[in-house]
């Protein structure tokens, strides 16, 4: 079942991409006692993920920040390597990585999905949210295909 509205995110471990190497976290640690604009790519480097979802957040970094976001993160099924690299070849140091190595935080608030059909396995899908304190203020889940609801500037409107 996807997560909701009021809900609080679980608490599994996730691998923070730092220019030192990996960092494991505990999403309650995270998400504890911040307002966090998250979004989720079905994978780094990927056609859309790199065009438009990721860039968008890099260029409305500030504009989020200004409506109280004291973090933007992205997550992704990718390594913590991978999502480290990605964020150095897109310049986006406003970004904290937290890379889903497993799916588990996916499986867990119900957003995985099989993109087997192109060799990607479980991914996640395509979604952004506002989480408060842990809990989930707002979340957008885009269809098969489709990139708007997840977008900075959707969020932007949600703040």
């Amino acid at each position: 079942m996807t997560i909701s509205q009021g809900e609080k995110l679980p608490d599994v471990t996730l691998t923070k991409a730092t220019s030192e190497g990996p960092e494991q976290v505990q999403a309650s640690d995270f998400f504890a006692g911040k307002k966090v604009a998250l979004f989720a790519v079905p994978g780094a480097f990927t056609p859309t993920c790199s065009a438009k979802h990721l860039p968008g957040f890099v260029e409305k970094a500030d504009e989020l920040k200004a409506k109280g976001v004291d973090v933007i993160a992205c997550t992704s099924v990718n390594d913590a390597f991978v999502m480290n690299a990605w964020k150095d070849a897109n310049d986006a140091g406003e970004i904290t990585m937290l890379a889903d190595g497993n799916g588990d935080f996916a499986k867990a608030v119900g957003l995985d999905t099989d993109f087997s059909a192109y060799g990607m396995g479980t991914r996640s899908n395509r979604y952004s949210m506002i989480v408060d304190d842990g809990v989930v203020q707002q979340v957008n889940v885009e269809g098969p295909g489709e990139f708007n609801v997840s977008s900075a500037d959707h969020l932007l409107g949600q703040l």
